[in-house]
Order: structure tokens, then sequence, then C-alpha cells
């Protein structure tokens, strides 16, 4: 997966509708999830393993290659109304039938207006913005307790790789338990960002007795990987081919796991631009109110009370 965004697109300081970033993201996308045979859908056997923080997260098994893949028609599931369109494959060659009755799909998604998504962890959006959600259905794990992840990697901007920032907050309403959102900002004004929060889902819908721990490796350099000979890439990408790959993994060897449904759901957000800032949601204001105002109140209604009883007694004159 590529998610570089850069002022070299053209566009300066003007945002592109959700139709052209749509478009843009579905010409560049294939490339980058199926012309690179670095491109890996990770499964790791955490059987044995008891710390949740183990980094690999179990004995790896060989990767599936996303090159590998045959891959739908996007046309097929291109929906214009909704601004949406999903590539869904599996291995051309399979021969332990793991995927018989399984897929990988990405569904891309751009968005008219700022808002949320129905479903968790739902991520503000903008109109600059489009949203990438890997989904993992049907297919067979090769070991009992499976976790999977994703190699992801993205164009650096010059020598350096975007930097990756953590940001925590009191408010969850949106993502319920999680309070903190993960994100790579290209440039030190960004001209483009990527967001996830690190919380996959083992059912659909996503919810909090569904959640999964997301662990995101270090940012680091890759190889050079040649860009695709495609005018349309070489426009969105421009012509460095400087990479950096990271990888996440989904889940733990306790608790809710692929094994529970054999499903499996991440989102990520790229923009362009700076990224939407979170702000504290109505609930968790409505709860600050309450929670700072009442004292205040019954402060107020104390002193009312205290300066009522000292005026009634003020009223009468001493008999000496």
């Amino acid at each position: 997966m590529r998610g570089s965004v850069e002022h070299s697109w053209g566009w300066g300081h003007s945002a592109p509708s959700p139709l052209l970033l749509l478009t843009l993201f579905l010409f560049a996308a294939p490339f980058g999830l199926l012309g690179e045979k670095t491109r890996q859908l990770l499964e790791f056997d955490s059987t044995n393993v008891s710390d949740t923080a183990a980094k690999p997260p179990g004995t790896p098994y060989p990767p599936y290659s996303l090159a590998d893949f045959s891959w739908n028609n996007i046309t097929d599931s291109l929906d214009p109304a909704t601004l949406s369109a999903t590539f869904q494959g599996h291995p051309m060659n399979d021969p332990t039938r793991t995927f018989a009755n399984g897929s990988l799909a990405f569904r891309v998604q751009a968005f008219s207006r700022s808002s949320r998504p129905a479903q968790p962890p739902r991520l503000l959006h903008t109109a600059d913005t489009c949203q990438l959600e890997v989904a993992l259905v049907g297919a067979s794990p090769r070991g009992n307790r499976s976790l999977f992840g994703l190699e992801v990697a993205t164009l650096g901007q010059g020598p350096d790789c975007p930097s990756v920032q953590k940001q925590h907050s009191i408010d969850d309403e949106y993502a319920p338990a999680v309070f903190q959102l993960d994100q790579l900002l290209w440039g030190s004004l960004p001209s483009g960002f990527a967001q996830w929060r690190p919380v996959a889902y083992s059912q659909k819908p996503g919810g909090r007795e569904s959640a999964l721990p997301c662990q995101a490796s270090p940012l680091h350099p890759a190889l050079a990987y040649p860009l695709p000979q495609s005018p349309i890439v070489r426009a969105f990408f421009g012509s460095q081919n400087n990479f950096c790959a990271f990888n996440v993994t989904f889940g733990a060897s306790t608790g809710p796991g692929y094994w529970d449904q054999h499903y499996l759901s991440w989102s990520m957000l790229l923009g362009v631009g700076f990224p939407p800032v979170d702000g504290l949601s109505p609930l968790v204001l409505g709860i600050m109110a309450v929670a700072l105002g009442a004292p205040g109140l019954m402060l107020l209604v104390g002193g009312l009370v205290l300066l009522l009883y000292h005026k009634k007694y003020s009223e009468y004159q001493s008999i000496n």
C-alpha cells in the first residue's frame, strides 16, 4: 500500500474533488497492491506466545505475496453514489485451499464532506481524504491461533521517512477503550498524512467485544522498488523511489482473534494537507460540564444560602 501525498501532485493549496481523489487512488492502488512482490499478507503462529508485546508475535508462516493474487475487475464494484470501490482477491496458486472460501479485500472510499463513518473506528474524515479498509474474510488460518498482519510501504520525502506521531485523548466514544490515534506525516508542513487507530475488529460490525490490539513496527527505509511505468502513477507519485516500510499486526495470543469468526478488518485514512483534528465528542463535553459544573453550582447555592441566612439575622437590633 502506498500513502504518499505530496505537493508535487500539482494541486498547490487547492484540494481535489472527492471523485478525482478516488479515481487517482484507484488508478495508483493496483500498482501499490499488486505490482510489488514485497507487499505481503503476514501470518504468525501465536500458540506458544504469552507476551502480548512480543515482536514478531509468533512463529511466522510463509507470507502471502499480493503480487500472486488474482483480483476482481474494479469497475464491477465502483459505486459513484458512495464514492467507493473494492479490490477483492485470493491467491492464484492455492494448493492447500486456504482461500477456497475466503478473500482479502481493500475497500477505498472518498468523501464529499466532513463526517464519520457509521462503523468503528469512525475516523474523522474530510473531503480531502480517502479511507482504505482492509478485510480478511473466510480464509482458513494455518494454525489454531493465527495472527495476521500487513506489510505497508510508502514513499518517503527526500532521504527521510515520514514522521510518526501518537496522539492520546481522554475521549473514546467512537472507538471504546482505544484512547490513541497514530499518524504518518509527510513534511514539516504536512503535504499529506495517514491516520489509523491501533485497533482492528474480528467481527462485523465491529464493536468493543471484538476489538483487537493493533501493533505497528517502527518505520524504516526499505530497498528501492522501481515504480511501474505508468504515466498516471508517475504523475501521482513523482520520480523518486526512496521507500519506507513498516508492518502492522492485528490481535494477541489471548482474547478475541481471527479464529473466532474468520473475519478481520482494519481501516486507515489517507489525505492531503493537514490531518483532521479530533475534538472532544458531545458526550464527553456533557460529562465534563456536569462534573465541573456541579461543584460550582453547589458553591453558588451554598453562598446564596449563607447570604440569606446572614441577612435574616442582621435585621434584629441588639438590646444592649
